[in-house]
């Protein structure tokens, strides 16, 4: 029987390894801001997000490979995190959890340096001019994972979209960051990277598509 939308957040809400944050007017909210080694995860490890991470792909099966690192997947979309959160449960990963809340207000939520690593897996292009500030590589949102990060805190972005991929790259340099890894073609150039190989839903339907898969590395300080 499929389990529907309502049901859904139901068990998100029940779900004691996924934490929402949407209604950001309630004052006196207990935000866990500086607290997630601490009292989230109840160790020292390092901490690894996942931006718009939808079903939590890369989020999981980077867990899986790390059990000695935390991650944390975010997006506002509760059903699509419904799936990932149901299989961290099931597999009983201990260093996962996921978030609900808008990637805009991540400095209310963690700490500055609190977060030691990003990646950003097939993230909205927003091609029309007018919405490129809503993209997560924007001066916007790259201003915020400085904040967040430490000194040499690597940020991970991978795209199927040339144009969305062009506009990091410049966007980064822009900014002051440094781009430690360019790649234009992901499977051609890297046959045998395990950690690109990762796929996400939407990656492997891209693929299928005959989409190129592009990436790249950056610093912000």
């Amino acid at each position: 029987m499929t389990i529907n939308k309502l049901e859904r957040f139901e068990d998100i809400a029940a779900f004691s390894h996924v934490l929402e944050y949407t209604d950001y007017q309630q004052k006196g909210a207990d935000k866990p801001t500086g607290r997630w080694r601490e009292n989230i995860f109840g160790n020292s490890n390092p901490i690894t997000l996942e931006l718009a991470c939808g079903t939590g792909a890369y989020t999981l099966e980077l867990a899986r490979r790390h059990p000695k690192r935390n991650y944390i997947g975010i997006d506002i979309k509760g059903a699509r995190i419904w799936k990932g959160a149901k299989k961290a449960k099931e597999e009983n990963l201990k260093n996962v959890r996921f978030i609900r809340m808008f990637i805009d207000h991540l400095d209310e939520y963690f700490a500055r340096d609190e977060v030691n690593e990003i990646w950003i897996t097939f993230a909205d292009p927003f091609p029309r001019a007018g919405d490129r500030k809503k993209r997560l590589t924007s001066p916007k949102f790259l201003k915020q994972y400085k904040h967040i990060l430490p000194p040499g805190g690597a940020i991970h972005f991978k795209t199927d979209d040339t144009p969305f991929f062009n506009y990091t790259c410049r966007s980064v340099e822009k900014f002051g960051g440094s781009i430690t890894k360019k790649i234009t073609n992901v499977y051609a150039e890297k046959p045998n990277d395990e950690l690109l190989f990762i796929q996400t839903a939407y990656e492997k339907r891209h693929i299928e598509s005959g989409k190129t898969i592009s990436y790249c590395k950056f610093m912000l300080s």
